[in-house]
């Protein structure tokens, strides 16, 4: 059988398709496609003119696919531009003509994409051909409107050749002859080898020439693309504009532009991620010159738009159980005008609280991007914090100086030299704690997503080394925790995850340990269904009769969850944790442990899920121990 387009439809298709053998069928202006049902309906508010006069119902759009593939009803709805103009109620008759006119066009990309060469298609406005009603002599009134389409034999490839290729690569494995062919995997065919020839310091590789022949007779595609990769490209020089504050050679510090490196797209990837997590611009643009250097080098255009300097925050949090807590912060993103990000943040917390006073935290953070790398930030830090616990109080100070270093998105390491100092009153007098520690550690990160991973694994570790001053005792703590996580069922619907933690503290008895180097067990961050740092020792104070409530000199913690997707946007979850402390280093000594479990929902939102669990002890419940509610953003881990 052969088949051919109206008129009105060839004149769209794209001039390197060269019909073999044109057929001379016609399409008729009635619709042949009687008796298929209709896929779906739009619109549900009666049609109206300009001055609010009711025209008639809510028009409909049907689309039809006739001996063919059932799939291709989503991308032609797609890609429809009348479908488009009723969504956004434009629904006048010259609205809905025009609309139709163009869709033969939108229609016919979709079916040359996936492979369709010798298509019907009929657009009809009440049972008329729109292809065959003057522009200006649009109807009315629209009721329905019928995208029909018979789409013939699926083609395949005959010839399928494309080159040069980049050395040590090969065309995608669809392009290849005896493989269904259409013009999206010739796109994609030949966009890969160009990238692949960038990725090989070929920046101005390009398509040279084109040929592509369909033989209707017997259903094949003849295609041949030629390349011209061009000479080798070395990075020239950056032509950067759009700073208004920030200093110029500090901006190009910040990028790390690899000027005189051979080309590679991923690199000037880098760059834009650099200047971006700099936190001082809003908009970021790097152009590659149109033209190469007299060298083969090529300069790049960067051009920033900077955000405002300042930006305050706030939040705040109510308890039944810990009370109200209140925190805001300061942030300045370009502070000396090279960058540097400074940053003040304060919290009280256990504001009327049942069984303690309230507690105070303040931070203040001196951060300075390109240090010593363009991928080592260098920073400066000083808190102070107070600490009102049924079991002690406690005062403390910190100074830091220390390095991060971004090695990728997930790869990031830190190391960091402190100073210490701590008062702690466990009920019969006060114990200073003094320390020069150096906490070194890495993050690797490879989730499918950050928000609400389905798949991969997250790591964590680190080790601190500290040396005590006066009575305080010396010695390391290390940590450590993962991550895994593993999906199944359809569209991954059904997660489960697991977070281990461990940590110990190596050297001194577990009284000359500050506490912050301890380790307690409960709570949110640990498990749930058990009060905050409700598992820990209590140690006889040395010439008292009283004990020291601390945490733990070594620590174990586990959690499971169940993961279900129920809908969309609404996710179900079963979880059970559990946490083992130990009362001496290297998981030796004297042992407790307690464990939680619970259920819980998850809505998805774009910045992800809206968390909200409920949970009770399971093992090592106290008398006084509540049910636990948590609510938070992002999945517990």
């Amino acid at each position: 059988m052969q088949r051919t387009l109206p008129a009105a439809v060839m004149t769209v298709m794209a001039a390197s398709i060269i019909a073999a053998e044109a057929p001379a069928q016609s399409a008729s202006s009635s619709n042949p496609f009687a008796g298929i049902s209709r896929l779906f309906d739009r619109g549900e508010q009666p049609v109206t003119d300009e001055d609010g006069q009711v025209l008639g119902p809510p028009v409909k759009l049907d689309v039809l696919i006739v001996d063919g593939d059932e799939d291709l009803e989503r991308p032609i709805r797609n890609a429809s531009l009348v479908a488009s103009a009723l969504a956004e109620d434009r629904s006048t008759g010259q609205d809905i003509l025009a609309a139709a006119r163009g869709d033969y066009a939108r229609v016919l990309g979709v079916l040359f994409d996936e492979g369709y060469f010798s298509a019907i298609i009929n657009i009809t406005l009440d049972g008329v051909e729109a292809a065959e009603i003057a522009p200006l002599d649009g109807p009315e009134y629209v009721g329905n409107v019928v995208v029909a389409v018979d789409p013939g034999p699926r083609f395949k490839f005959g010839q399928a050749d494309l080159g040069p290729l980049a050395p040590g690569t090969n065309a995608i494995e669809s392009y290849a002859v005896g493989k269904t062919a259409g013009t999206g995997i010739i796109k994609r065919a030949t966009s890969n080898a160009i990238s692949n020839w960038r990725d090989a310091s070929h920046a101005k590789a390009r398509v040279a020439g084109q040929e592509i022949i369909a033989d209707h007779n017997v259903a094949r595609i003849e295609s041949r693309v030629d390349l011209n990769p061009g000479p080798a490209v070395t990075f020239g020089r950056l032509h950067a504009t759009g700073n208004e504050r920030l200093n110029t050679r500090r901006m190009l510090k910040i990028a790390g532009y690899p000027e005189g490196e051979a080309f590679d797209p991923e690199k000037l990837e880098t760059v834009r991620k650099r200047l971006r997590r700099s936190g001082v611009f809003s908009a970021i643009t790097l152009v590659e010159a149109e033209t190469l250097n007299p060298d083969n080098s090529m300069d790049v255009a960067l051009t920033v738009v900077e955000q405002k300097l300042r930006r305050v925050g706030a939040a705040f949090e109510l308890s039944n159980v810990d009370g109200a807590m209140f925190s805001a912060y300061w942030l300045h993103r370009n502070l000396l005008g090279g960058g540097e990000r400074f940053r003040i943040e304060g919290e009280v917390s256990d504001i009327k609280a049942d069984s303690d006073a309230r507690d105070y935290d303040m931070d203040i953070r001196l951060e300075r991007p390109a240090t010593l790398s363009p991928d080592t930030t260098g920073y400066i830090d000083l808190s102070f914090s107070e600490e009102n616990e049924p079991e002690y109080y406690k005062k403390s100070a910190e100074f830091g100086l220390g390095f991060s270093y971004i090695r990728s998105e997930r790869l990031t390491a830190h190391t960091e030299i402190q100073y210490t100092y701590s008062r702690v009153n466990y009920g019969s007098g006060y114990y200073d704690y003094s320390t020069i520690s150096l906490p070194t550690g890495f993050t690797w990160d490879r989730r499918d997503d950050m928000n609400n991973a389905k798949r991969g694994f997250w790591l964590e570790g680190e080790v601190t080394p500290f040396v005590g001053l006066k009575d305080t005792g010396s010695g390391v703590q290390l940590e450590g925790e993962g991550r895994i996580y593993h999906s199944m069922l359809t569209d991954d619907r059904l997660t489960f995850a697991a977070r281990g933690r461990a940590g110990t503290v190596l050297g001194p008895d577990i009284l000359e340990i500050p506490p912050d180097y301890l380790f307690f067990s409960g709570g949110g961050g640990s498990v749930r269904g058990q009060p905050y740092e409700s598992l820990g020792f209590d140690v006889p104070l040395e010439g008292t009769d009283e004990d020291a409530y601390v945490g733990g000199q070594s620590l174990v913690n586990i959690s499971l969850e169940a993961r279900y997707q129920v809908r969309n946007n609404i996710g179900a979850v079963v979880f059970v944790d559990a946490g083992k402390i130990w009362d001496d280093g290297a998981f030796q000594g004297d042992t407790k442990w307690h464990g939680g479990a619970g259920v819980g929902m998850r809505y998805n939102t774009p910045i992800g899920p809206i968390r909200f669990d409920v949970a009770t002890p399971i093992e090592g419940k106290e008398d006084d121990s509540k049910v636990q509610l948590y609510l938070g953003l992002g999945q517990a881990f």
